[in-house]
């Protein structure tokens, strides 16, 4: 090591994780695919010595108050161990993105373009307690060809540390740097400072994982390119034309299957001329959920409560909607323009005409017709582990799996060209 500041620390890891970089871009396929397969051997093995190490970040979690559910998304047992070590078998299986072939054409002059999906380079994850990240971030990072920095949350220290002994054991068993996964050395917050400030620029992307304050800072103090969403306000538009048992199952289950995750609806809209809206509103009461609208919902549900101008921009992660009813799609359209993050909105309707209107107007990175927002995740989507949702505009959008940690080069074949 070049000294022992944070920067210091970082940098060296950075150019370590480099060098790893550049081996595992070559890496074939097979070989990836063979490392990942190792890692979940290993992740299994190492079972009861994960189990240990995350009952101490539990008991830790305990004394220091932590909630139920961040004790919760914290906790493992064997199942979850086995699942993690699942997850990784499964990221092994999937089609290696590198070297695919984006677009090929020719010239009249003869010469041949070619654009091919390469891996990134070096990837700094930042996250928050679920050690089950470490494993996932890990996995996806290897099989598209990126070698990884990992800086997991206090919380998770002991079970992170376990887990990350076991990807280096599965790295030994195939021969591949050890390098190309690390993990911070201590959870120093100047470490992640160092982190955003890219080690010279040899971070190529920093991707945080973890609640608002976390993203936050990361995208306001990064000097290299963040692939995050910072919230999840997303939308269900009911149109005059839906079926009315379509709205409601899908407007019950975007908002109360899970609360607490990013896909979840925050807002729902309801076309006025819609036949049935009292009914919807006593669905989602009847299962657990608090409303509160506009007048024009006051009217419709007397066990509703006035919504207040920063509802319509909260991100609730809790049994609680905002429902505004709007002039047909154009209004929603707008509401949803002024309003919406960017994650994912949904429209219900049964005209095809309004469905197509909504999918190109609204301007989300996962737009949905006749479907729960809930979907918003990568497994969902058939891209095996997502590494979380992006809602930029560059690179990638929507749920980040393998194809997402790639870029593209040009490749040009010429027969002695020179340019006149």
């Amino acid at each position: 090591m070049t000294g022992n500041s944070p920067n210091d620390i970082v940098e060296d890891m950075a150019i370590a994780g480099r060098r790893a970089a550049r081996r595992l871009a070559a890496a074939s396929g097979a070989d990836k695919a063979g490392a990942l397969q190792a890692i979940a051997r290993s992740v299994r093995d190492f079972c009861d010595e994960i189990c240990a190490a995350n009952a101490k970040d539990m008991d830790t979690g305990q004394q220091k108050g932590l909630g139920a559910a961040m004790l919760e998304r914290l906790s493992l047992d064997a199942e979850r161990v086995m699942a993690m070590a699942d997850a990784a078998d499964a990221v092994a299986g999937l089609p290696d993105p590198v070297g695919e072939s984006i677009s090929r054409h020719s010239q009249p002059n003869g010469l041949e373009f070619e654009r091919v999906r390469i891996p990134i380079g070096l990837i700094g994850i930042i996250y928050e307690s679920r050690p089950n990240v470490t494993v996932d971030a890990a996995a996806l990072c290897l099989r598209s060809g990126n070698a990884v920095i990992l800086r997991g949350g206090s919380e998770a220290v002991h079970s992170n540390r376990a887990i990350h002994k076991a990807i280096l054991d599965g790295l030994a068993d195939v021969g591949l740097p050890a390098e190309s996964v690390q993990l911070m050395p201590d959870q120093d917050r100047a470490l992640v400072g160092a982190m955003l400030g890219g080690a010279k620029g040899r971070i190529d992307l920093i991707i945080p994982r973890g609640g608002k304050s976390l993203v936050k800072r990361v995208q306001e103090e990064a000097r290299v390119p963040v692939l995050a969403h910072l919230d999840g306000i997303c939308h269900t538009y009911i149109d005059r034309h839906a079926n009315r048992e379509k709205a409601e199952a899908i407007a019950v289950n975007a908002k109360m299957r899970r609360t607490g995750i990013c896909g979840a609806m925050e807002t729902l809209l309801i076309d006025q001329d819609y036949a049935a809206p009292g009914p919807l509103l006593r669905a989602l009461i009847e299962a657990g959920c608090a409303i509160r609208g506009d007048d024009a919902v006051l009217e419709l549900e007397p066990r509703a409560t006035s919504a207040y101008a920063a509802d319509w921009d909260t991100e609730y992660l809790a049994p609680i909607v905002s429902v505004a009813l709007v002039q047909g799609l154009d209004g929603a359209l707008a509401h949803i323009a002024r309003h919406s993050s960017g994650h994912t909105d949904v429209i219900v309707t049964e005209d095809h005409a309004n469905a197509e209107r909504f999918l190109q107007e609204t301007d989300s990175a996962i737009v949905m017709h006749n479907a729960s927002s809930q979907f918003a995740d990568g497994g969902e989507f058939g891209l095996g582990a997502e590494i979380g949702i992006a809602t930029g505009r560059l690179h990638a959008r929507g749920p980040v799996a393998l194809e997402g940690l790639t870029t593209y080069k040009w490749r040009v074949r010429g027969d002695g060209q020179v340019r006149p």
